[in-house]
């Protein structure tokens, strides 16, 4: 498609560039202030409102829109990998927390408490669940009795409560919502299989849902959840250069199952502990949408997650013949599956052309009175900005292969931009100018040793990100970028999110 001289306006209208001024001035551009432009984004393409409640959100109907498909995406991949849903209690008693020290002490400072239950004051104190683990534990110990149970393969649809200092839209909330699969199996090496493969499950719907190019590996033991045997994650490159965890699987060993007394007979005869694993995402991944794809005009949606994917705004619309028109393509697009909107709103076209580009919507169309006499409309695309003339007819068939194309054209910008932000570093300075002057990801050999890691995360405010499977091999032979020591791991060194 030729690119497109004046997508807003499209040379119709001067009331439509006027008020694109005006409109791109209400969105702050990112690299003038990355943190005001997130913020301006989130709320002007109302995804979210800010409540009365400190810390928490108000995902409005657009952004739980988002939500949704993601949900549903990501729903439909448990299933077919043999997970089904289940609910726990949103209270945690705090005796069931306190069982498990390691975990409760990681989560210590962001657990909120319930202490009365209207006017009385409570026999024991309840947690406001910050994860599960600890109360699906004590389900499993009674559920699990034989090895004719195994493996238990159950996820949850929750929202859990993290008492957070500083806060921000989707990325840090104090209440947010997310999934977390929790998983039972009879030796270490199923558990290990499963928590495999359910990053390979999150890394594929990254990939070919969201169009974000993540980063997969395994976490240190410092940055490893509290209670886990080893944490693996999938990480993204933001356009600001900082990191963000999309996801995480861990494979939780035998520490919880010792711990709340999930032992199963196995065919052996003998009673043994379980392996369990658990793995979650959360909502915080429409911030990665928004900070991967967004640009200076807003969002900028993947198709399979836009809860607009067509868009159709009739231009002199008073005009004989051109609503019936717009209803008619509506109705055709809407038969074929696809998730389309007919604005019809008194507002000028130009403002309608503003609005929905700054929500992110993959494709617009635009019809006339031209329009209908040639029999054609005009298309818009959101990714690359491009603006062409497609025939009304086939226009179904024609919309759906451009949305995998708009699809593959974003994980391929995006996929651009982390590769040009990812840079070896073999001593600390080059860390440190990798990160903080060129606003991305070091790649290092690291000793391995946690005195090291916690060094550079408190004099310089760096975390290590992941040590990625198919680099480690690479480590040999060289020294800590961090502090000369004979390297034992290659690592990803970053400011997150």
């Amino acid at each position: 498609m030729p690119a497109c001289e004046n997508l807003f306006g499209g040379g119709r209208s001067m009331a439509g560039k006027k008020q694109q001024g005006a409109f791109v001035q209400a969105i702050t551009p990112m690299d003038e202030n990355f943190s005001r432009w997130y913020t301006d984004v989130v709320v002007r393409a109302e995804l979210m409102d800010y409540s009365e409640v400190k810390g928490c959100m108000v995902i409005r109907p657009y952004g739980y829109g988002i939500w949704e498909l993601i949900q549903k995406e990501l729903d439909d991949r448990f299933k077919a990998t043999g997970h089904k849903n289940a609910y726990f209690p949103l209270f945690i008693p705090e005796s069931l927390l306190k069982k498990e020290a390691e975990h409760v002490e990681g989560f210590a400072p962001e657990v909120a408490w319930v202490t009365k239950g209207g006017h009385e004051e409570l026999t024991e104190p309840l947690v406001v669940r910050p994860t599960s683990e600890t109360i699906i534990c004590s389900m499993y110990a009674k559920w699990v009795q034989s090895y004719r149970d195994l493996p238990l393969l159950l996820n949850q649809w929750c929202n859990v409560v993290r008492w957070e200092k500083s806060t921000r839209p989707f990325l840090r909330t104090s209440e947010f919502l997310w999934q977390e699969g929790h998983t039972v199996h009879a030796t270490y090496e199923d558990a290990q299989k499963e928590t495999m493969q359910m990053l390979e499950v999150y890394r594929d719907f990254a990939y070919n849902v969201l169009a974000i190019p993540v980063l997969t590996g395994q976490k240190t033991e410092k940055e490893k959840f509290a209670g886990a045997q080893d944490t693996y994650t999938m990480e993204a490159i933001m356009h600001d250069g900082q990191a963000l965890q999309m996801g995480t699987s861990h494979n939780l060993g035998q520490h919880f199952a010792k711990v709340f007394d999930i032992q199963f007979l196995d065919k052996d005869g003998q009673q043994k502990y379980a392996w369990q694993t658990s793995w979650g995402v959360s909502t915080r991944m429409i911030g990665g949408l928004i900070m991967v794809h967004g640009d200076d005009r807003g969002l900028k949606l993947p198709p399979k997650i836009a809860p607009v994917q067509v868009v159709i705004v009739p231009v002199a619309m008073h005009k004989e013949g051109v609503l019936e028109k717009a209803n008619e393509l509506y109705d055709a697009l809407k038969a074929a599956g696809l998730r389309v909107e007919l604005d019809d709103r008194d507002q000028s076209p130009g403002w309608k052309f503003n609005e929905w580009e700054m929500r992110g919507v993959p494709v617009r169309l635009e019809v006339g009175p031209r329009d209908i006499e040639n029999g054609q409309v005009m298309l818009a695309r959101r990714d690359t900005h491009e603006k062409a003339a497609t025939p009304m007819e086939g226009l179904e068939q024609s919309i759906q292969t451009l949305l995998e194309d708009i699809h593959k054209t974003m994980l391929h910008m995006a996929t651009e931009y982390r590769d040009a932000h990812i840079f070896q570093a073999s001593t600390m300075e080059e860390v440190r100018e990798a990160v903080d002057t060129k606003k991305g990801f070091a790649l290092s050999p690291w000793c391995g040793e946690r005195a090291c890691e916690e060094h550079v995360k408190d004099e310089y405010g760096i975390t290590t990100r992941c040590m990625p499977f198919e680099l480690q091999d690479q480590a040999e032979g060289h020294v800590c970028a961090c502090c000369g020591k004979p390297a034992k791991k290659m690592i990803y060194w970053a400011r997150a999110y």
